[in-house]
């Protein structure tokens, strides 16, 4: 039978079930990937699992988020993670080496390998041929202990590139066209593959800037074939050797289809605050701009700040605009250096900040009250850049760099005529400057059992999860409306994340950018009835923190209600014993008032023996009819309490 690239990596992975859309599978994992905004709960896992040895063929934690120190909480938790991958077997990634996906498709990405990742971003490494899902931490965990992962098998969306990427037009503008067109609901359920002769044009790294935003989409991965392209990138790195080559066969269809004619497209921006929120450059052109930053693992590799640099060479940025720079990786850093492009953006005003993810998970780089900020990330979601009241915009490095120098937004195939700036003629190195230095391998198994985990004061434990209750009579703790993030949920930055190891503390800030009155209000029904939560459509989008699972179950929560679930989120919420209900009638959700108490009765024969239960409003006396669609792998753990009580009790 003829297979396009995602089934074939699929296939060589798949460990149970079957490959029919909606079916659960499970897959053989050969690689994970953590970072510290999410590792540290991570490592707790796997010392609660009692593992001796990671079973993967490589594991690595990096430090890549937390990297501010104003205090002892980031670098008492990095001591924390490095003791904790020498305990457990893991490489470990030192504070300021990179971020965690680029410098990961650098030194360890391997075509035709199976990567789980604790960041929804995690799917970036689809560029060079791996099937890489981003998940939860605590499936990670499970994937370290050389369990399968689990997810629903997804549709296979092809997608045919044709043509070439016109001047001052680049791959950023590719998956803005993708999220213009689709929406960030676009890729719920399905794997998006690239495919056509338009690849030719398109580098290992472009195809990074197009697979990492997949995430953007709701997409359970992105994939690109393993081609000449990607050999060419290994070489590069050193690793030619690593190089499989992994086509589509010439007969493969997918299920579902798309084409983008690559010459058509245009600059592309994404206005506040939703990635989806989509519209050509040119019909925002004069909006004032206060900050550019240029980074993260949306825009990594070495062309996106080199053409940058070639842009403002001898040119000075807009006196009242902050230009700021995070490099990601040392070795991105060494290029640029060696290439003389550091120079041209230290001379044209830049601020070079550390390597690593910094303004895009808002630690640090936070812009001015009220004040557009232009940036070449993948996310814009309301206060995700540290700022509350935030102005977002997600560009391609070429606008980026045209709002520098003018200070508004401005469609850089304007710059010819503006500032005779024509579009520049990249020669980048064909070898990168490979630097280990900063990556610890892991110890010998003999060594590695001696090694005493190091917790800091600000790390406590997992909190004690309960089994799922047979009858649930409890208020509506908060109703949200569709699309609401994880950020949303349980923000990142500078003021919370530092204490993603203390999920007492952590769980204060819970759903503080929608309602600053809601961990409060429901703490106080913590030890009684609990609550619940209501949601719209693609309830919990965006970043795969399973902290916005854990800390509103701290606080108490046990179902959410919700319209339709992004499944990162849904996910999570069975692996800490939520339960995950859908509105049958998606109108009942209108019926439905904050504070109304709803009552469902028989929980767990219901949830057990099959998918529809029901929940009487008190006030209204309504009845609304509701499903879940878990698994029964996942309904063994929701009835149990959570993945961790599942285990502990085998």
């Amino acid at each position: 039978m003829s297979m396009n690239v995602a089934q074939k990596l699929i296939c060589d992975h798949l460990v149970s079930g079957e490959m029919n859309p909606g079916d659960e599978i499970g897959l053989r994992i050969d690689q994970t990937l953590t970072q510290d905004a999410t590792g540290t709960m991570v490592m707790l896992e796997l010392e609660a699992m009692d593992l001796v040895r990671a079973q993967t063929d490589v594991s690595v934690q990096y430090v890549d988020h937390n990297l501010l120190q104003a205090d002892a909480r980031n670098p008492d938790d990095h001591l924390f993670l490095r003791s904790a991958a020498q305990r457990f077997g893991l490489w470990y990634s030192k504070p300021g080496n990179g971020v965690s996906h680029p410098t990961h498709q650098q030194r360890f990405g391997r075509p035709g390998a199976t990567m789980a990742g604790s960041d929804s971003h995690t799917c970036a490494a689809g560029a060079i041929g791996m099937l890489s899902i981003g998940v939860g931490g605590l499936e990670v965990a499970m994937a370290i202990a050389g369990e399968p992962l689990y997810l629903r098998m997804p549709e296979i969306w092809g997608v045919r590139l044709t043509g070439e990427l016109p001047a001052w037009v680049s791959a950023k503008d590719v998956i803005l066209e993708m999220l213009r067109r689709h929406g960030v609901k676009g890729g719920v359920g399905r794997i998006i593959e690239y495919h056509g002769p338009g690849l030719a044009g398109l580098s290992a790294m472009d195809r990074h800037v197009i697979a990492n935003m997949g995430a953007e989409l709701g997409a359970t991965t992105s994939v690109f074939p393993s081609d000449d392209a990607v050999r060419t990138f290994l070489r590069g790195e050193g690793r030619e050797e690593d190089w499989t080559e992994i086509l589509a066969d010439e007969d493969a269809t997918y299920d579902v289809e798309d084409e983008i004619e690559l010459s058509t497209l245009v600059p592309l921006i994404a206005k506040p605050s939703s990635p989806g929120n989509v519209v050509p450059v040119s019909e925002v052109a004069g909006e004032p701009v206060s900050q550019v930053v240029l980074g993260s693992s949306a825009n990594p590799g070495l062309r996106d700040f080199a053409i940058v640099a070639e842009i403002v060479r001898d040119h000075q940025s807009e006196a009242e605009l902050s230009f700021d720079v995070n490099p990601s990786s040392r070795q991105i850093l060494e290029d640029l250096t060696k290439g003389g492009w550091l120079f041209d953006l230290i001379k044209a005003g830049a601020r070079i900040h550390q390597s690593g993810c910094m303004g895009c998970i808002g630690m640090g780089q936070a812009p001015a009250t009220g004040r557009n900020s232009l940036r070449t990330m993948p996310r814009n979601f309301p206060g995700r850049s540290g700022t509350r009241e935030d102005a977002v915009w997600l560009c391609s490095p070429e606008t980026l760099a045209a709002a520098a120098l003018t200070g508004k937004i401005t469609d850089p195939r304007e710059l010819p005529d503006l500032l005779d700036i024509d579009y520049p003629k990249l020669q980048l190195p064909d070898s990168s400057s490979v630097n280990t230095a900063m990556l610890e391998s892991p110890l010998p198994e003999d060594e590695a059992q001696r090694v005493e985990l190091v917790k800091g004061p600000n790390i406590s434990g997992l909190p004690e999860l309960d089994e799922l209750p047979d009858h649930i009579e409890a208020p509506v703790g908060l109703k949200v409306g569709d699309n609401v993030s994880t950020d949303e949920i349980l923000p990142a930055g500078a003021r919370v994340l530092p204490y993603r190891s203390n999920i007492e503390k952590i769980s204060e800030f819970t759903f503080a950018q929608v309602d600053e009155e809601y961990a409060e209000r429901v703490a106080a029904l913590k030890d009684g009835t609990g609550h619940l939560v209501v949601g719209g459509e693609n309830y919990g989008q965006g970043s795969s923190r399973e902290h916005a699972v854990i800390a509103p179950r701290y606080l108490g929560l046990r179902v959410v209600i919700a319209k339709s679930f992004a499944r990162i989120h849904w996910q999570n919420l069975a692996n800490f014993g939520i339960l995950a209900l859908e509105f049958t009638e998606a109108g009942d959700y209108d019926d439905v008032e904050q504070g109304d108490t709803l009552a469902l009765d028989g929980v767990r024969d219901a949830v057990a023996q099959g998918d529809r239960m029901q929940a009487k409003n008190e006030r209204s006396g309504k009845t609304y009819e509701l499903r879940h669609r878990l698994s029964p792998r996942q309904v063994a753990m929701v009835l149990a309490g959570g993945q961790i009580p599942l285990l502990r009790d085998a």
